[in-house]
């Protein structure tokens, strides 16, 4: 997304990262197969979609600042997490071949009505967050929140998580 100094990627999880996660997941287990997912609707990080009733998907473990840190070289410390994702079991082509982005780019698939946005220094510690509501009267949508953390100059990277679970929905780095 383009929006000034506040230019941003929205990124899935990496191929190559979800063909490790496939085999091995960064808690060391094998990938949980969720067969048959009877409604549907759970958060696809491989993709930024939402799973099809009766599809077969995996649940992971997944620690995206640790597989940041080791492409940049930053220390996350203490604020290194490992967290359960949805993801395909087999290759899906990625973002754009099964889901749909929102007007402004933003996945639609990954939005919902509270979000929580974390936002990290190049050095892999958090500078900050942000609550958005979408949807809620005097709410805030997740691109402006987005717009607001990347008018810091300090900010690298911005997690975007589920307020229910804490989930780990999808990452944005700065352009």
């Amino acid at each position: 997304m383009s929006t000034g100094n506040t230019d941003y990627v929205i990124r899935a999880i990496p191929q190559d990262v979800l063909a490790e996660l496939r085999k091995r997941d960064d808690a060391g287990n094998p990938p949980r197969p969720v067969t048959e997912d009877g409604e549907g609707g759970n958060p696809l990080r491989c993709c930024l979609s939402r799973s099809k009733p009766h599809e077969s998907i995996a649940l992971v473990s997944y620690a995206p600042l640790r597989r940041w840190a080791r492409e940049t070289g930053a220390t996350p410390g203490p604020y290194d997490e490992v967290g359960p994702v949805f993801i395909h079991p087999h290759d899906c082509g990625g973002p754009g071949t099964t889901g749909t982005a929102g007007t402004a780019g933003f996945p639609d698939a990954m939005r919902g009505t509270r979000r929580v946005l974390r936002a990290y220094r190049a050095d892999g510690t958090i500078l900050g967050g942000r609550y958005v509501a979408e949807g809620e009267e005097d709410g805030t949508t997740v691109e402006e929140g987005l717009t607001e953390l990347y008018a810091n100059p300090e900010v690298a990277l911005v997690h975007v998580r589920a307020v229910e679970f804490g989930c780990f929905l999808l990452e944005t780095r700065r352009a």
